[in-house]
């Protein structure tokens, strides 16, 4: 699933069984004019909640799909504490966990420990298993990027002193307990939903 303006983009071998109330666009996926259509449906202000491409071959859909993009590869973590409280930042007025961009040559697991440091002012993380992998698009100068990120369960005490990192358009990080997390979820991006299901889901 690739999230485009945070509306979903899945690919899969059956269109999956929908109501009346779903604007869910479906399109054939071996149609050469399908990804351009379903790109166009979701960045543009449409009624359509979501698409799917449906193709006996998902993969080599994917490889087209990737092929219109540049890709960007980030990390990030979902940072408990001895209290079970998720780290979570507010970045341009909504919440959201910290992630970066891989530098180049740098392990995907080293950066997302960076990063989180970096926009938390944390000084100890520990980095615990791989959670998830999200992916999602944005356009800048002129160009389309494809950014996955891969997440990591990590843990740090809730003692050390938390910096936000201006710089990076963050205003406030704060330790959220299980009922500001499930809070948290009307304010932060749709791409962000099952990184936090997944958290949740392994506490």
């Amino acid at each position: 699933m690739v999230h485009i303006d945070g509306k979903p983009l899945t690919i899969a071998e059956q269109a999956p069984a929908t109501d009346s109330s779903q604007h869910l666009l479906i399109l054939d996926g071996d149609d050469p004019r399908a990804i351009e259509q379903a790109i166009s449906a979701l960045e543009q202000p449409t009624p359509w909640e979501g698409a799917v491409l449906v193709s006996p071959d998902p993969d080599a859909v994917w490889e087209r799909y990737r092929a219109g993009y540049r890709f960007v590869q980030a990390a990030g973590g979902c940072v408990t504490d001895e209290r079970g409280h998720l780290l979570a930042i507010r970045r341009l007025g909504r919440w959201d966990l910290p992630k970066g961009k891989v530098d180049e040559g740098e392990a995907v697991e080293e950066a997302a420990v960076r990063e989180v440091m970096e926009e938390c002012g944390l000084a100890h993380v520990e980095r615990g298993a791989h959670l998830c992998a999200t992916w999602h698009t944005y356009e800048r100068k002129g160009a389309r990027h494809l950014k996955r990120t891969d997440w990591y369960r990590m843990r740090a005490t809730s003692q050390q002193p938390l910096t936000a990192q201006l710089e990076e358009d963050i205003t406030e990080v704060r330790w959220l307990s299980p009922a500001e997390v499930e809070a948290m979820k009307a304010e932060t991006y749709p791409s962000l939903l099952p990184v936090i299901a997944a958290w949740q889901a392994s506490a």
